[in-house]
């Protein structure tokens, strides 16, 4: 193996399927690039995937879904950590880094129903399903008239709950469900328009511990640049804003040629406010940080700040 003297790598990961999926193509792509490096994937249970009866802004947000993983890397136990980064908190533990954002996949939400076929098409009072406060404050905004009941568990449960007549449509993330061999189940892929894509969303991330500079360098040809530049403007935004990940705010950027433009988004719970600005830089310029937390500065002035206390509040 090149450059490195490890032969072994240990990924620790949740042991639901989606995170399985995405453990084992990193473990894939390792392999690809270094065909005499053992790959082994940890399976571990967090206590996001263990408490499922109480809405994740309630006991701590989705950094419970990462927390076992971290402790396993700090200890010695495994050496990187695979994750969705929508689900990745703002600021990581002493000792532990973001080494690599890999290509990004589809980063918007999915509509999923056994009897209609668009967001447009349910009837008044029908009952939707989301884990997301800010899917929820989204699609309120745009049907009002819908019930938004809250949903937990992994894509399979989702799916079963919606299955056994829990509900009339479920949204979840489209490359999730893309990655699981979920295709059929889509019915609609909803724009940025009707639901901007939370930050991070469609992005995978590998965490390590910052002083495994061999495992950093190892994981230097997984990064993808663009996706890179686009998901640190809008993480920035969210760093600025204090949102962490289970609150309404929503954050989407595209790099074009060196343009950089990113949209962000704050709302009320239930739709009746939504705040949203949107600005570009020239990357070559300045930096996507700069960008992200100007857009947070743009959101802070129309008043961001209270619609978000209200939501710490609630």
């Amino acid at each position: 193996m090149s450059n490195t003297t490890f032969s072994k790598i240990r990924i620790a990961s949740r042991e639901s399927a989606l995170a399985l999926w995405q453990s084992e193509y990193i473990k894939s792509q390792l392999e690809q690039l270094y065909p005499s490096l053992e790959v082994e994937i940890v399976g571990m249970t967090t206590k996001g995937d263990q408490i499922l009866d109480v809405p994740l802004a309630k006991i701590g947000g989705k950094g419970l879904f990462v927390k076992e993983l971290e402790q396993s890397m700090l200890e010695g136990k495994t050496d990187i950590a695979v994750h969705s980064m929508k689900d990745v908190p703002m600021h990581f533990p002493g000792g532990l880094e973001l080494a690599a954002i890999c290509k990004r996949e589809s980063p918007f939400d999915a509509f999923v129903s056994n009897n209609f076929e668009r967001l447009e098409d349910l009837p008044e009072g029908s009952v939707v399903g989301t884990s997301s406060l800010r899917r929820q404050s989204q699609i309120s905004a745009a049907r009002p008239d819908l019930v938004i009941k809250g949903l937990r568990g992994n894509v399979n449960t989702r799916l079963a709950k919606l299955d056994a007549g829990e509900y009339d449509a479920i949204i979840l993330a489209d490359s999730g469900l893309k990655r699981l061999g979920f295709h059929e189940r889509i019915k609609q892929v909803l724009d940025a328009k009707t639901s901007l894509p939370a930050v991070g969303q469609g992005a995978l991330g590998i965490e390590c511990r910052s002083d495994d500079h061999e495992i950093k360098t190892l994981l230097e040809p997984l990064v993808d640049k663009e996706t890179s530049l686009c998901v640190s403007a809008e993480r920035a935004m969210n760093t600025r804003l204090e949102g962490g990940c289970q609150v309404p705010i929503a954050g989407y950027a595209i790099l074009d040629n060196d343009r950089l433009h990113l949209k962000g988004l704050v709302a009320a719970i239930d739709g009746s406010e939504i705040l949203t600005t949107e600005a570009d830089i020239n990357v070559s310029k300045k930096s996507p940080s700069s960008l992200g937390q100007d857009v947070a500065e743009s959101l802070l002035k129309m008043g961001a700040g209270r619609l978000l206390a209200a939501v710490h509040q609630a």
